[in-house]
Parts: C-alpha cells; sequence; structure tokens
C-alpha cells in the first residue's frame, strides 16, 4: 500500500512522510467555507511561523486540545488574569511550540474573529473575499511558479491585522489560501487535480 502512495504523482513538497502525504492528498487545496475551520487553520498556519509546516501538522491534535477546539468565542471570553494563566499552562505544554508570542496570537486572533462578528462581518465570507469568492485556480507547472505571496494575501495580511489578528503576514496568509482551497496550487501533473 505504501509503494502505490508513493507511486503516485504529488507535488513534491509533501514528500515520502505518509502523514504529509495523507494530508496533502486529502486537505490542503480542498475549499472550506466554514468560519471556525478557517479560524482554526489560520491561527495554525501562524504557529508555522519559522518552522515547517510538518512540526504544527504533528503537532494539530495538542493545539486542538490546548486552545478549545479553537472555539473562537470561548478563547475570546477567557480574560484578564485567566488569560495569563491560561498562556502560562500552555507554555508548559510539550505538545505544542512553546513561545509566548505564539500562544498570545490565537486569543488576539478570537478577539479579532468576535471583532469581525460583532460588526455584523461573517469571517468566511470575510476571507473569501480577497479571492471573490471563488477558487483561484493557479495551474503552475513547477515549484518555482508558486509565489509564496500575492497581491491577494498582502491584502488579506493589511485587512487581519487591521481587525487585532497577528502572525498573519502576506506569506502566512498564501500558505492559508493555498491550504484551504482558495487558491489551488497542486502542480498540473499532481493526481489531486484529476479526482
Amino acid at each position: 500500500m505504501n509503494n502505490a502512495l508513493n507511486a503516485i504523482k504529488r507535488c513534491p513538497w509533501c514528500g515520502d512522510a505518509p502523514d504529509y502525504q495523507k494530508y496533502h492528498d486529502e486537505v490542503w487545496g480542498r475549499p472550506v467555507y466554514d468560519s471556525h475551520e478557517l479560524f482554526a487553520k489560520l491561527c495554525l498556519d501562524g504557529q508555522q511561523a519559522g518552522l515547517s509546516w510538518i512540526t504544527i501538522l504533528r503537532k494539530q491534535s495538542a493545539y486542538e486540545e490546548a486552545f478549545l477546539q479553537f472555539n473562537p468565542e470561548r478563547l475570546h471570553a477567557i480574560q484578564g488574569a485567566e488569560r495569563e494563566s491560561f498562556v502560562e499552562r500552555q507554555m508548559q505544554n510539550a505538545g505544542i511550540v512553546r513561545n509566548r508570542l505564539k500562544i498570545n496570537s490565537i486569543f488576539r486572533n478570537a478577539d479579532g474573529y468576535m471583532a469581525l462578528q460583532a460588526s455584523g462581518e461573517d469571517f468566511s465570507e470575510f476571507l473569501w473575499s480577497f479571492v471573490d469568492g471563488r477558487v483561484v485556480d493557479v495551474k503552475p507547472g513547477e515549484m518555482v511558479d508558486i509565489p509564496t505571496q500575492t497581491p491577494a494575501s498582502e491584502a488579506m495580511s493589511k485587512a487581519l491585522k487591521k481587525t487585532g489578528f497577528n502572525f498573519v503576514g502576506p506569506t502566512i496568509c498564501y500558505a492559508f489560501m493555498q491550504a484551504v482551497g482558495m487558491v489551488n496550487d497542486h502542480l498540473r501533473d499532481c493526481h489531486v487535480r484529476k479526482l
């Protein structure tokens, strides 16, 4: 079975690791419209800053457990001393990346999410507006054809930061847009394009 999986033509970034290949085949680039799922993915992409995605992928379940399944309403409700205590506990959590700025960013992002909601913005519609509500199908031939950021990811980054989000630079936003299917950057000869 593993040999058959490895014989399939994939985007080369996922390498030979079975969990990374499964992520590539079943998750990456599939359009996501659920606001909570988008929030979780954006937070996880922020945790990746300076690290490889596989590191965060392998810690995803620990993050979900630690951060209340990335429920923005519940995270936002934790304020003041309770939030400080929560952050201190997570600084001892070996299952996640123990970086205080990154841990705090999840709370900042939850605050931003709730601020958008309070202003009448649906988070999914807000994010998808940067690609006019439809998938941008790039059809790259090689990895060198794939940008690390675009005007759309720059605009998303700027808008998110204005709302209070952090760890949402244009490169992180572009990786997020790829992962949640706003942009289809599977290479032209990747088997996922034929599914």
